[in-house]
């Protein structure tokens, strides 16, 4: 029997390893895994390339749990460890024995399949266990079996073992605040999680099926559980892939969700970098939380995580689907990934592949890209706020509904525009409304006046179409309710007279201030057609969209969210209801008809409310 102390350059690694290193402790059942798939990948590659004549036979990876013994134990009939081996990769800590193993058969295998990249991927036991024992016997003729013990410090115990086939068993002592890792829902969990889309069989305990013979008759049997799926459909061509089977694996993924994707993007690509996976578009509703992590991030089958936050764009985590990939570092502490560059260029052609899919779906059928988009216009529009690339991708086929219901590219609505709604100075001005409902009356107004007024409803509307004025030459967006039609898009030959004196409108301008609320309604008496309402309240534009800015974050106009609305309140000059006000002669029944006034174009708006609105019914009953 051997004993020795573990090369390491700490004294004592095993405290780091068992609160540092690893950032979450229940990845080590992901690393152990991830060995043994190796080792198994090993031993059919070195079959593939004539280095092993042996039989390979059934080839899996076992997790099994012993409760009297308050063990877990992970096993393979992969290549297996000799003596040297285990000095080797086992007692030289942090030396990776897949990425050893790669280099060595670089030029002999061409999809060798190895996870590698794990260096200290074993010694994550320790974060749970004890003790640590290996069984294993290589598949090199000539080894009989060793068994390597180790008790969480740098002593260990190397010795001879009879075993009678190849590969390696690891048994895990578990430490008394681990025995979590007693309870089969609990590795179950972790499997599911971690080891979903290993490429080899995972077996964890047994479950009974039911099969017909021949004859009919039925016949139960008791066979190994196996929880993953070695070969889940990003892993194939498209070519061999149907509709059905793309819904079939979003089904995998996402076992909880009943309602199936708009369309998928299926990525292949090996060349500047390797990058597989399939990203599935859900209904995105307008008020989902941006921050889904319905993404999962693989490296070679092996779950990295699913929070990709910093790690592709921020509007893509609106998407769901695997995106899987080698030349992801797979770092213990996942920490660099964000800023490594090999990441920002796979982010960079992610991003490029969604918008290429969006535009081919849009030329090979706009009518049913149009049926789509109130599903996916939260993710085009926080796409093209996020990434100017995207914006310039995604300016060809984003879409602008008008209240007809039908669906315009930015440039068609700039010319379908750009006669009637040119203004003074030159700029197009697009009239938007937010609920086509209760907006209804500006909205009736200005198409009676020939205008086409779009529907802007998602809580990036301020931010997106602050971005179109910004980055389009010549536009403006205006909210139909901000102004009197006819002062939504203001022209050289657009000036009323009015019916009313300069005095008359201050008189008036004071009656109606001494009435409302000072705070909430700025008064002003406008020259507008008589055939606008005498009553008309709006919003402006700007006040309104930075308030609506900073709520749904960004603007830099802090404290806006939190004032108290305040609206325009404009008697229209022209109006034959305003000049009777003027015209009558009693004061107290003309603070009443202003009063009344006021209350019906607040009630129009549903500002009137509490007590101002039951005293305007009774008011109304009385005059009955």
């Amino acid at each position: 029997m051997q004993k020795g102390n573990i090369n390491v350059t700490a004294q004592n690694i095993f405290p780091i390893i068992k609160k540092f290193l690893y950032s979450d402790q229940e990845i080590f059942l992901r690393e152990l895994v991830s060995n043994a798939v190796d080792a198994t990948t090993k031993i059919k590659t070195l079959a593939s390339i004539g280095e092993f004549k042996g039989e390979l036979g059934d080839l899996f990876v076992e997790i099994k749990i012993d409760k009297s013994a308050k063990t877990l134990s992970i096993s393979d009939r992969g290549v297996g460890m000799t003596p040297e081996e285990i000095e080797k990769y086992i007692n030289e800590v942090a030396f990776s024995g897949a990425e050893d193993f790669v280099n060595k058969y670089k030029d002999q295998a061409a999809d060798k399949g190895i996870i590698g990249h794990f260096g200290l991927g074993f010694y994550s036991a320790f974060m749970v266990a004890k003790k640590v024992e290996i069984f294993t016997k290589s598949f090199q003729d000539g080894d009989t079996g060793s068994h390597w013990t180790c008790e969480g410090n740098p002593e260990f115990t190397l010795e001879s073992h009879e075993r009678d086939s190849r590969g390696t068993d690891i048994v895990l002592h578990l430490s008394d605040d681990a025995m979590e890792y007693l309870e089969d829902h609990r590795i179950r969990q972790l499997l599911n999680k971690y080891c979903k889309f290993l490429p080899v069989p995972i077996h964890f305990g047994t479950k009974e099926i039911t099969e017909k013979n021949e004859k009919d008759e039925e016949t139960k049997s008791v066979v190994p559980d196996v929880i993953n799926n070695p070969s889940p459909a990003w892993t194939k061509t498209p070519t061999d892939l149907k509709d059905e089977d793309y819904k079939n694996f979003y089904r995998e993924l996402y076992p909880m969700t009943f309602e199936e994707p708009l369309f998928h993007i299926h990525l292949n690509v090996d060349y500047p970098f390797d990058l597989t996976g399939i990203l599935y578009f859900p209904r995105i509703k307008p008020n989902m939380d941006v921050r889904q992590n319905k993404i999962q991030l693989y490296q070679n089958q092996v779950f990295v995580t699913d929070s990709l936050e910093g790690i592709v764009p921020d509007f893509l985590t609106l998407l769901h689907g695997v995106i899987d990939s080698k030349d992801i570092p797979l770092n213990v502490s996942r920490s660099y990934l964000q800023s490594d560059a090999q990441v920002k260029k796979i982010s960079g052609h992610i991003t490029k592949k969604v918008s290429d899919k969006l535009e081919e779906l849009f030329r090979q059928d706009r009518e049913d890209f149009s049926k789509k988009w109130e599903d996916i216009k939260v993710l085009i529009e926080y796409g093209m706020l996020s990434d100017d690339k995207f914006f310039e991708r995604a300016k060809k086929y984003a879409l602008l509904k008008d209240t007809d219901g039908k669906y315009h590219t930015i440039d068609e609505m700039r010319a379908l525009l750009e006669d009637q709604h040119t203004d003074k100075d030159g700029n197009l001005v697009v009239l938007y409304a937010a609920d086509a409902e209760a907006q209804h009356s500006y909205i009736r107004k200005a198409r009676e006046k020939g205008y086409h007024v779009i529907i802007l409803n998602t809580p990036l509307t301020p931010h997106f179409i602050q971005k179109l004025e910004t980055a389009l030459d010549k536009i403006t967006f205006t909210r139909v309710d901000s102004a009197p039609v006819e002062q939504l898009i203001v022209k050289k030959d657009d000036e009323l007279n009015s019916a009313l004196s300069e005095e008359q409108k201050e008189t008036l301008k004071t009656s109606v201030e001494g009435i409302v609320e000072a705070k909430r309604f700025s008064v002003s008496i406008e020259n507008l057609s008589e055939n606008e309402d005498p009553v008309i309240i709006t919003m402006p534009e700007f006040m309104r969209r930075m308030k609506e800015m900073e709520a749904t974050g960004g603007g830099g106009f802090f404290g806006m969210a939190n004032l108290p609305e305040t609206y325009n309140l404009i008697w229209n000059a022209n109006h034959p209801l305003t000049k009777k006000v003027v015209d009558e002669a009693d004061e107290t029944t003309r603070s009443e008809m202003i009063r009344n006034a006021n209350d019906l174009a607040m009630l129009s708006q549903n500002l009137l409310r509490g007590e101002a609105l039951e005293s305007f019914i009774k008011r109304s009953f009385d005059k009955l």
